[in-house]
């Protein structure tokens, strides 16, 4: 039996407009200790990297370096807000639910890999309704190490039954592309997404501005990768 593909995606910036929700978060945990809030602009590009690297990003733009236990306090503040206002403005991106309707029509297994934790990712697309299209959900906290190291991609790959070479990364950062660079996957990057450097400089194997771009990349990779 053929090996079926696979399609990870991220979460923040590439599934989910989460930025409302995490930014409201973040503005609320700097407040109650008295630090001001970060240019909502700038702050949307310091998504990606988990609620604890958002927080040090938004400190180090302030010119702010606090102690670790104190970033440890703001980290667990900012998931308690976070998870009590999860989905209040987070939505799936234009064309998400039909490309991966399309994809699953075809054969592909969908699949989560996220730097979010495991439990605030399953969470926010139980609230969105998008649970059941993902035969694994993966988190930062899932395996013994996270996104950029290859063994969470790796092991979401394993997890929903295929391989590194009948697979596609889909993302919107850095981190994601690095991430299937290492691991042997060709990766889409999104332009919708979360990302300080500009997507086309990210060095995907393919860039969309749409998920209705989707379905036709996929193709073109895997079809790549096959010959």
């Amino acid at each position: 039996m053929p090996e079926m593909p696979v399609i990870a995606f991220d979460l923040d910036g590439t599934l989910v407009d989460t930025a409302p929700d995490l930014l409201d978060a973040l503005d609320v945990v700097l407040a109650a200790h008295k630090i001001p809030p970060v240019d909502r602009a700038a702050a949307r590009n310091m998504i990606g990297g988990g609620a604890r690297l958002l927080i040090r990003r938004a400190l180090a733009s302030e010119g702010i370096a606090l102690p670790v236990e104190e970033i440890e306090v703001l980290n667990a503040q900012f998931i308690a807000y976070y998870a009590d206002h999860i989905a209040d403005g987070s939505r799936p991106f234009p064309g998400l639910v039909g490309a991966l309707d399309r994809l699953a029509d075809r054969g592909a297994r969908l699949a989560v890999c996220t730097n979010k934790l495991e439990r605030l990712a399953r969470m926010l697309l139980d609230r969105l309704e998008l649970t059941d299209r993902f035969c694994v959900i993966a988190g930062a906290d899932t395996f013994a190490k996270s996104k950029p190291d290859p063994l969470p991609l790796l092991s979401t790959i394993a997890a929903a039954g295929g391989g590194a070479r009948r697979a596609v990364m889909v993302g919107d950062s850095i981190t994601d592309v690095t991430t299937a660079r290492a691991a042997g996957v060709p990766s889409i990057a999104v332009s919708f997404g979360y990302t300080e450097t500009p997507a086309h400089e990210l060095g995907a194997d393919r860039l969309i501005g749409h998920f209705d771009e989707l379905e036709e990349a996929v193709l073109a990779l895997l079809a790549r990768a096959a010959a």
